[in-house]
Order: structure tokens, then sequence, then C-alpha cells
């Protein structure tokens, strides 16, 4: 997480976060602390919400009768958390998420997992059709409490250069 602090008085400091284009570095990999333990009120949540009617999601007793012996977290979960665990690091000061590739889950996620994601910075390029905004390519992986690889994607973002952000134009930010 890019934390730093800008002075807005006299012995007066705001934390800002996020990264500026030029501020990326390929090869770099981020750690996103802190992890998230997700509970059955996560799943069943997020399961209700986007109108999911697998029963693998909320139905222990079905659950119970298959290779799992137990509810497994919605996918789309493990992505929207992984891609909100990174946003501090890689897209608090992103202009647009440009697509995402590559998307895989690679091991399941049951309530009372604790997920930590990271994201390695693949490329980046400054963009041809916008002056003072970049194209920066991550791929993020998420791995449970013990290290085992549960979701990866690659994410293209749409980043300013510095002094090209929103937060660079808005007085109180």
């Amino acid at each position: 997480m890019v934390q730093q602090f800008k002075e807005v008085g006299p012995q007066r400091y705001r934390e800002t976060f996020g990264r500026y284009f030029e501020d990326f570095i390929v090869g770099d990999v981020y750690e996103h602390r802190p992890g998230k333990t997700v509970t059955e009120y996560d799943n069943h949540l997020f399961t209700l919400m986007t109108m999911n009617t697998h029963p693998m999601h909320f139905d222990a007793e079905f659950a119970k009768a298959s290779e799992f012996k137990r509810n497994i977290v919605v996918s789309p979960y493990t992505l929207a958390l992984l891609i909100g665990m990174s946003v501090t690091d890689c897209s608090q000061k992103a202009i647009a998420n440009l697509g995402m590739d590559e998307v895989k889950f690679t091991a399941p996620v049951f309530a009372d997992d604790t997920i930590y994601g990271e994201s390695e910075v693949l490329a980046k390029r400054e963009s041809q059709s916008r002056p003072g905004q970049g194209i920066v390519t991550i791929r993020t992986i998420g791995l449970n409490q013990d290290g085992v690889q549960v979701c990866t994607f690659v994410r293209n973002m749409l980043i300013p250069g510095r002094g090209n952000a929103v937060e660079d134009r808005v007085g109180n930010y």
C-alpha cells in the first residue's frame, strides 16, 4: 500500500493512497494487507445479492452430499474481494479498469478461510490517445491461510500520470 501524506496547511497533513503511472515498475510485487477472513454471512449475502441460485453456496444439506462436504464460497465474491484488496496499492488513482483476462479459480474457498492477495506489475505503456495517462497490466493472485492459490487474474487499468489524477484537481483531497 502506497501511503503518502500531503501537506494541507502548517503542521497539517492528509494521508493519500495509490500510485501514479510513473510509480509502477514492471516486475514489482505488491502484497495486499490486511487479509480477509471470509464468513458464511459474506458468502450468503453475496450469493443472494447476485441472485446465484446454486445450492452449493447456501444449502448446507445439499453441500454435504458433494465432494467438498460443505458450502463453497461463490467464486465472483473471491474475485471481487481480491480486486478490492488491491485497490490501495494498484488502482486507487485509476481512471478505469479496462478489462480482466485469464480469470482462474484454482482451489475452492470456504467460510473461515483467510484470503491474502498480491499483484505483480506485468507491463505498462503510455496511452497513445490520452496524454498524461498510461495503461498498467497486473496479475493478481489470491492465497488462502495455508498458502494455497485460490484465484488468479490479469487486469488492465488506465492510470493517470502525476498531476493528472482527479484528486490532483479537487481542492479538499
